[in-house]
């Protein structure tokens, strides 16, 4: 991407199927840089095909799959013509493992590719996806899915993606690639790894394709340092999040210290020195609390290209949360009621989870104590090597007993939920479990939802994508102006 093509906003990639492809495609044809999720996009898939695919588009994105048969077979297994019994649970896929089949992987690749060729489709403007290193096992089929769809952005972070760079070169060459997996104990040697073949895939020779930039998540001078100069390929700029930025955050440098609510505290030693990251060369956008139009000023200023926003998009009335929830979480912000806590615990990944406390979901303890632990989705499952010298996957929001008698320590256990089916409720897919439970949702944001709370102000209840970059790009509005706009907006009615 040239850099006078270059966005001053980028739209983050919020949870899975939240930053769907109807919000990067708005985000985009605007002109900015709109983001798909690339979390769990293959039980998406299918479940929203196990849900009849009432507006057809899930079935148009597979109508044009390149590789003939794949689309075919999903849609055999998946598709419920007038979408399955609400009653029903959706069907189960098996836990992912090294060894990924090759029906799993048509299913991966292919959901990739839906949500980038949805998210591009019918105008010229950038998209990106957004992948988390710590999720290894479906890395590469969905690298591969959101290239045949022409992704322009790759975004990646929660770990150091140094590989990632170089196997964009080969999958663009249509060369095989491997990731390597983190083993998080035993003598195994480093040839712990995944594979994908693009021509065993085509099942003949598979074609090039354009390589997409490449944008790494960091959170510090040190990590962004090792991207630039230690990267297998080429890396073509950074986002640097700081730690009020939504969901996962870096962990607190130095000793874990907790304020009395039990929050993860950052201090001084987790602020970027910007003026150091300029000095790299690279485009850079900065995330986490900045969203407005000063402090994009004021990031540019400092040597950024722009930002990176988050909640704001998370709220409005393209992502995927589900109406319903998102009302609610609506009412809390413009009530001045909302709470953002940094959860320490709740993350199986051992980074802290930004948690948006809400009544009726896993942010209570209640509602999490009640849920009968269950590890049916695995995408934050870790390798461990067991006595035998084979992997074996575990989650410390598994069963304990089950976490236990693979080796998980104890003290991991404490306060871990299940992100994984919170996150699919969110958006309206949760799974209703063999002993009748609906997995309940649980949201994330970024600690600062003043933003959210303005825009309500501005434009309603039902703002958009487009008012988000209105707000941002546009000139600066009276607020009073604004609040004389709230009757008009339906605002003193709460949604």
């Amino acid at each position: 991407m040239k850099a006078e093509n270059l966005p001053e906003v980028i739209q983050g990639g919020m949870g899975a199927g939240v930053s769907n492809w109807k919000l990067a495609r708005a985000v985009s044809r605007a002109g900015q840089l709109g983001v798909v999720a690339g979390t769990a996009l293959d039980v998406i898939l299918a479940r929203r095909l196990q849900l009849g695919d009432p507006d057809g588009h899930m079935r148009l994105a597979l109508s044009n799959f390149p590789v003939e048969g794949v689309a075919d077979r999903i849609l055999e297994r998946f598709f419920i013509e007038g979408g399955k019994d609400l009653t029903e649970p959706f069907e189960s896929l098996p836990l992912l493992d090294e060894s990924l089949s090759r029906e799993r992987v048509e299913l991966i690749v292919a959901a990739n590719f839906a949500e980038v060729y949805l998210a591009k489709r019918g105008h010229e403007g950038q998209v990106g996806i957004n992948l988390l290193e710590k999720i290894q096992l479906p890395t590469l089929p969905s690298l591969y899915g959101a290239m045949l769809a022409c992704v322009d952005v790759v975004l990646m972070g929660a770990g150091l993606p140094r590989e990632i760079p170089g196997i964009l070169d080969d999958l663009a060459e249509a060369n095989p690639v491997r990731l390597s997996l983190d083993v998080r104990e035993g003598t195994r040697p480093k040839s712990n790894h995944v594979e994908f073949d693009p021509s065993d895939f085509a099942g003949g020779r598979a074609p090039q394709l354009e390589r997409p930039n490449f944008y790494a998540i960091v959170s510090s001078v040190t990590v962004a340092n090792v991207m630039a100069l230690k990267s297998t390929g080429q890396v073509d700029g950074l986002i640097i999040e700081g730690p009020t930025a939504g969901g996962h955050n870096a962990p607190p440098r130095g000793l874990l210290q907790l304020n009395e609510d039990g929050e993860a505290v950052y201090g001084e030693r987790d602020v970027t020195d910007l003026t150091l990251i300029a000095k790299l060369g690279l485009p850079f956008w900065v995330a986490g609390s900045h969203a407005s139009p000063a402090l994009l000023e004021k990031a540019k200023s400092a040597g950024a290209t722009g930002v990176q926003i988050g909640t704001a998009f998370a709220f409005c009335a393209e992502s995927g949360i589900t109406p319903a929830l998102k009302s609610r979480a609506l009412n809390r912000i413009r009530s001045g009621r909302e709470r953002v806590r940094t959860d320490h615990l709740a993350s199986p990944t051992g980074y802290p989870f930004k948690v948006f406390e809400l009544a009726n979901t896993m942010s209570q303890s209640e509602v999490y104590e009640s849920r009968q632990k269950t590890c049916d989705l695995g995408y934050l499952r870790t390798a461990y090597e067991k006595p035998n010298g084979k992997l074996g996957w575990r989650c410390p929001g598994e069963p304990e007993a089950s976490y236990l008698r693979k080796g998980g320590k104890p003290e991991n256990i404490e306060g871990k939920k299940c992100i994984c089916n919170s996150l699919l409720a969110n958006i309206g897919l949760a799974q209703i479990q063999k002993s009748g439970q609906v997995e309940e949702p649980m949201l994330t944001s970024g600690s600062d939802t003043s933003i959210v709370a303005d825009l309500v102000l501005r434009f309603g209840f039902a703002y958009t994508a487009e008012n988000v970059l209105e707000y941002m790009l546009g000139p600066e509005e009276d607020l009073g102006e604004a609040e004389a706009q709230r009757e008009e907006n339906g605002v003193d009615q709460l949604a």
